[in-house]
């Protein structure tokens, strides 16, 4: 576990306890802070208090689903089963945050919509800083053995790129971390050794959640229109992408991909770094034939801005060329799951909008597309360039028969509603050396838990083929 000094007394508020909020709760307490801590889910508050330290129970449900406080002499010390006494110097309450007068910061998970949550307003009123836990992170740097920290951003590809740039600093025998929108949070994990490399996923609302991170080299991929129910136009959500080199020391790298207006825009804003700035091209020949896990003009890109980034972190040549041809990918972004009857079937879930489906399309021949679900856009411009790779596409979900309509005249096209429906009726149209690529450029919620659920589904069914 990260822990700091500098947190030592202070009082924090911290609103979610899933994975990033209960590690947050748990450094923050270990370094002596004191916490008030809420979700509302009544699953997640319990769970955070074994082990924690003092527990305060601060509210219980009072019917209904809704809130109440214990007034503060109610407040038992521990919940039933809270686990051990409490250790010097800790101190968490659960409690709803009501009133934020009196903290230090409000750290919230990345989930919670600043634009809308009233509690963000409210500590917005109050003078209270907004923050995350990657801010925390870059406020503990200052304790931590030397190393170095890589931040990569950008609409999409950056979970490939982020665990392709791990998996190269491994290769090379360099101590590394994985974490951020990606693995473990980060300050669950223990410090790296000196010499480490914190290699950082960071979502554009992680970037809005940190004020001081200064990445030895920060990465921007792309930036294409994604989450515009969080921003005011897409001009803001560009801006909150380009936050990561507003807060890097001018002399530390930067690499830009530049296939797309917004990010060359940002790129050219940083032209007076000079040699500290590494632009990565759209259509860079590469050949990617030994590196299984990296096919299709998007894993280009990411083999490219991976490389800079190994370079610039003194990689050898080598380490690196066995550290792409070792590389097993991630599940749910171009994964084959299985090949039944010569017929190839690749779970592509993660591509949850037009723009991270497109290089997908371009990556295989004769496919038979599944495409739909919740749609982030009505339209499919961006796939279009490679309809002439597509033989058959199956539309399913909430968007199903508005891409059906879209679709037919330019495809060969069938409404099919569900995953099971599609997936069946691939297999009995698909012939040897065909694929079957779910790569919907939908989020999944009509149907689904989240774009993992989905990907297993698929995967499910495909194992189940005769």
């Amino acid at each position: 576990m990260i822990t700091s000094r500098t947190w030592a007394g202070k009082r924090y508020a911290v609103l979610g306890l899933a994975r990033s909020g209960a590690a947050t709760v748990r450094a923050l307490v270990s370094s002596g802070a004191e916490v008030t801590a809420w979700d509302d889910d009544e699953a997640r508050r319990s769970a955070i208090l074994p082990g924690t330290g003092r527990g305060t129970a601060g509210a219980a449900d009072g019917g209904g689903g809704s809130p109440r406080a214990f007034p503060p002499a109610a407040r038992p010390l521990h919940l039933p089963a809270a686990g051990p006494p409490p250790r010097p110097g800790e101190d968490l309450t659960i409690a709803p945050l009501d009133d934020l007068t009196g903290f230090d910061a409000l750290v919230v998970s990345p989930g919670v919509p600043l634009n809308t949550h009233p509690l963000a307003a409210h500590a917005r009123a109050a003078g209270v800083p907004i923050i995350g836990d990657i801010e925390l992170f870059a406020q503990a740097r200052a304790e931590l053995p030397p190393h170095r920290v890589v931040g990569i951003t950008g609409t999409n590809g950056k979970s490939t790129t982020t665990a392709l740039v791990h998996h190269i600093l491994q290769t090379a025998g360099i101590p590394a971390l994985m974490g951020g929108n990606i693995g473990l949070p980060i300050l669950a994990q223990a410090p790296l050794p000196a010499g480490g490399v914190y290699v950082l996923e960071l979502s554009s609302y992680q970037l809005d959640l940190t004020q001081s991170l200064d990445c030895d080299v920060a990465v921007l991929l792309n930036v294409t229109p994604d989450h515009l129910d969080r921003y005011d136009s897409f001009d803001a959500y560009a801006a909150s992408k380009a936050r990561l080199f507003a807060m890097q020391s001018p002399a530390n790298e930067a690499i830009v991909g530049i296939g797309d207006v917004p990010s060359s825009h940002i790129a050219r804003s940083l032209a007076d770094r000079g040699e500290y700035l590494t632009k990565v091209a759209p259509g860079v020949c590469l050949d990617q034939r030994k590196w299984p896990a990296l096919q299709g003009p998007h894993n280009a890109q990411n083999a490219l801005a991976a490389i800079a980034v190994a370079k610039v972190l003194g990689v050898a040549e080598r380490d690196i060329d066995r550290g792409l041809e070792s590389f097993a990918g991630l599940p749910h972004r171009m994964e084959g799951v299985g090949v039944v009857g010569g017929v190839t079937y690749v779970n592509d879930s993660k591509a949850t909008n037009p723009e991270s489906t497109a290089p997908a399309l371009a990556a295989f021949d004769d496919i038979h597309w599944i495409v739909g679900g919740q749609a982030k856009a009505d339209n499919l411009d961006a796939c279009a360039p490679f309809f002439d790779h597509v033989r058959f596409a199956y539309t399913i979900g909430e968007a199903g028969l508005d891409f059906y309509r879209l679709l037919k005249g330019r495809l060969v096209t069938g409404y099919y509603e569900t995953l099971a429906n599609a997936v069946a009726a691939a297999h009995a149209n698909a012939e040897p050396g065909e694929t079957v690529l779910l790569s919907p450029a939908c989020a999944s919620f009509d149907q689904f838990r989240d774009y993992e659920d989905r990907g297993r589904t698929f995967r499910e069914l495909v194992r189940a083929l005769p």
